[in-house]
């Protein structure tokens, strides 16, 4: 199927789900205190940048995310390839990683709140346990995948474990982090706006859980899409950034 195609099959089905939920509220069918119109919702998400509030905490939320994102990719990524390259620490660290991983890990959000404060520290901590847990598996399992055969002629050859790591290891762990850099950066939001909705003074999980408590679900909305909206921006650029470096695979 043609992108721009399925593309436009997809804004089309879109503003039809759109144009009948206007419809359906308009006519009285659903309880604007529940499920406003969308024109209300876009009212509301209009006027948050109208009158200039939003940016603190687009700005709060974003500086969360970012911070647990790079943070959790680099020390995922230096755990993840320690385990797989030493048996030892592999055997000692992955039942950790598997317990933490079992565990869902938006509940110790509470946690760091009384660990680290209100502030934006226990944010950021919650967004990286997110991605650090995920990409450590990437990398480890990524390593752990490579074909045996593939190493063993580059010893053969007279490579050391440098080789290894620049000509054989490296390529591979690139490509296993960026396929799963999208869902890396999900939930580093995921886990910066969780951690502003339990406790914050700003935020978007801060104005989430404002509007979840004077039952502005107009407000609500708004933010939702707001965040998807900057979530899928950064999906695009990360697929993107994903097909410039990973062109070397054809």
């Amino acid at each position: 199927m043609n992108p721009n195609t399925a593309w436009l099959r997809k804004t089309v089905a879109l503003v039809i789900l759109i144009g009948v939920w206007e419809a359906c509220a308009d006519l009285g069918y659903f309880d604007p205190l529940y499920m406003p119109a969308p024109s209300k919702v876009a009212v509301a998400l209009f006027q948050l940048f109208a009158q200039g509030t939003i940016w603190p905490h687009l700005i709060a939320t974003f500086s969360a995310a970012l911070g647990g994102l790079v943070v959790g990719l680099v020390v995922g990524t230096v755990l993840g390839a320690v385990a797989a390259l030493t048996p030892l620490v592999g055997e000692l660290l992955a039942p950790v990683m598997i317990s933490l991983n079992a565990v869902p890990r938006v509940v110790l959000a509470p946690l760091f709140v009384i660990w680290f404060g209100i502030g934006v520290g226990s944010k950021v901590a919650l967004a990286f346990i997110l991605v650090a847990v995920l990409i450590f598996f990437t990398v480890f399992t990524g390593i752990r995948d490579v074909d045996r055969r593939l190493v063993e002629r580059v010893i053969t050859l007279g490579g050391g474990r440098g080789a290894l790591l620049r000509e054989v290891y490296g390529p591979s762990v690139i490509a296993w982090i960026l396929g799963n850099l999208k869902v890396a950066v999900g939930f580093a939001f995921t886990g910066a706006v969780v951690g502003e909705f339990v406790a914050a003074t700003k935020g978007l999980g801060y104005l989430l859980s404002f509007a979840q408590s004077s039952y502005n679900a107009a407000l609500m909305l708004a933010l939702v899409v707001l965040i998807m909206g900057f979530v899928l921006l950064l999906f695009g650029l990360t697929g993107l950034l994903e097909r410039r470096l990973l062109r070397w695979r054809g």
